[in-house]
């Protein structure tokens, strides 16, 4: 028999796979509310982030819905149901953090080689962000002409391909969600306004400066897109008054309720 590369599969991967499981097994029974993200963090030993990015897997798959300001709820999944995104597809902060990483360098030393005509790109891209609605496909096409212009000032191919190739995941039906959530015309505005300094300091041929303002730029992004949704936000007060919250906005009681605790296997760590 062959034998079949093994690749570990992402945490945000084990922990949709074992809510999945609790979701078939009638754990969590179709019209209950599940845990809010915090606690499911809590009970998995994993960050929320990681949280959010298994619960944004399974509402793409068809098996929950995310009510924002209410909460998490499994759905009856389609009569044909949706095939599974692949599991290579990586999770939103993933992509941003690495991007916050590679970008902030590829700035740093913008500032220190950029020339007018680089300049001159990266303001064109800038000035037509700044004339775009969002969210949008248009404001997408020129975010990203912005960041490559930045990475095409360092006169190397192969930055502005990987730069473009992780600009491009935000396609991704993970990404897609979080944006229907997340982004709107606000939003844009402090993205905008993140974008110029950026471009200040490149300008400026500041290089600790350019690193670090793209370094907040993208920490932003993430920041943004981990805003609280479901009842904790509902709530808006402290833990326990946020539980009888959301007791007392239940739809519908469970046909059963959850006989324990899901525990992420392989000892799954806080990342």
């Amino acid at each position: 028999m062959p034998l079949e590369a093994v690749e570990a599969r992402r945490l945000y991967r084990q922990v949709a796979d074992q809510l999945r499981s609790l979701i078939d097994s009638g754990e969590y029974a179709v019209g209950s509310r599940l845990p809010t993200e915090r606690e499911l963090a809590e009970q998995l030993k994993v960050s929320r982030p990681t949280v959010r990015e298994a619960l944004i897997a399974l509402e793409v798959e068809g098996r929950l819905r995310i009510r924002v300001g209410s909460g998490i709820y499994v759905i009856e999944p389609a009569a044909v149901a949706a095939p599974a995104p692949a599991a290579v597809i990586e999770g939103p902060f993933e992509l941003l953090r690495a991007r916050e990483f590679l970008e902030s360098a590829i700035a740093e030393q913008a500032a220190r080689v950029a020339t007018k005509d680089d300049l001159a790109r990266i303001n064109a891209s800038l000035v037509a962000m700044e004339n775009v609605e969002h969210p949008g496909e248009a404001s997408m096409v020129h975010d990203r002409a912005f960041h490559i212009a930045i990475a095409g000032s360092l006169g190397n191919a192969v930055l502005v391909r990987v730069v473009g190739e992780l600009f491009d995941q935000r396609l991704n039906p993970y990404f897609a969600k979080l944006a229907h959530y997340f982004e709107s015309p606000g939003t844009w505005r402090t993205a905008l306004d993140e974008h110029r300094a950026v471009r200040d300091a490149i300008a400026a041929h500041d290089p600790d400066a350019a690193r670090e303002a793209m370094r907040a730029h993208l920490a932003r992004s993430q920041q943004r897109f981990a805003q609280n949704f479901g009842a904790e936000t509902a709530a808006g007060t402290t833990s326990g008054q946020g539980r009888a919250v959301r007791s007392a906005a239940r739809p519908s009681k469970p046909k059963h309720a959850p006989k324990k605790k899901p525990a992420a296997s392989g000892g799954a760590r806080r990342r």
